[in-house]
């Protein structure tokens, strides 16, 4: 799939207008909202992901990533031009999958979305068939993980990773491998972005038997 739905949420008008074109240029359909308010009235449009901004007029970045995954892991990049560690550890604990400081170029926003893209809808076909991990039924082509008949609901990011050590199960991996496996080689963030992740998926699915290695990284362990 090429033709992708992102809805960018963004008040400098400058700005929104040249992203808008750098994305219109890949194919995708882009569609704009400049306050909260009206971000908010098509949380349940569902595209295919999230260019959002913190700093909006009245209902604010985070209040909107709120709602957006209370009802759907649809993809998120935050971007902000305030405190960067402070702002992508918020959005790291409230569920956004890449963050972005401003000022950026734009053609590293259209890399990121573009890479986000194809790891949530595209991923590689070798690594799609159905597996069992300790009681779970994963299954990566549709992203929808289950145990017995209740469906766990993840992040998308929190998906990733859950697909990624259960391509490895039994084998340790350190936090450096799962940033690079799930946010790619050209992240450079802090490790605790990992951290963070884990933790939400131990209490999401504490059947996984999810182990955490001192000094070493995590591991699944097969029971």
């Amino acid at each position: 799939m090429s033709e992708y739905t992102i809805y960018i949420v963004e008040d400098e008008e400058h700005l929104v207008s040249v992203l808008k074109a750098y994305l219109e240029k890949e194919g995708w359909l882009v569609k704009v909202f400049h306050d909260g308010e009206t971000a908010l009235r098509h949380v349940d449009d569902r595209p295919h992901l999230w260019v959002l901004d913190i700093m909006l007029p009245g209902v604010d970045g985070y209040e909107i990533l709120k709602t957006i995954r209370s009802k759907t892991d649809t993809p998120v990049i935050f971007t902000s031009a305030r405190d960067q560690d402070l702002d992508r550890i918020i959005g790291l604990e409230l569920g956004s999958d890449d963050y972005l400081s401003k000022p950026f170029l734009p053609k590293e926003l259209v890399i990121r979305v573009r890479k986000l893209l194809e790891r949530v809808y595209e991923g590689p076909k070798t690594k799609l068939q159905v597996r069992s991990v300790n009681g779970y039924q994963i299954h990566p082509i549709t992203r929808k993980i289950s145990l017995g008949d209740e469906l766990i609901e993840l992040t998308a990011k929190e998906l990733d990773v859950v697909l990624f050590l259960t391509e490895h199960v039994d084998e340790i991996k350190s936090r450096r491998d799962i940033l690079e496996g799930v946010w790619g080689s050209d992240y450079f963030g802090s490790e605790r972005a990992v951290d963070d992740v884990i933790r939400r998926i131990r209490k999401k699915m504490p059947r996984l038997n999810l182990e955490t290695l001192y000094g070493g990284g995590y591991r699944i362990v097969s029971s």
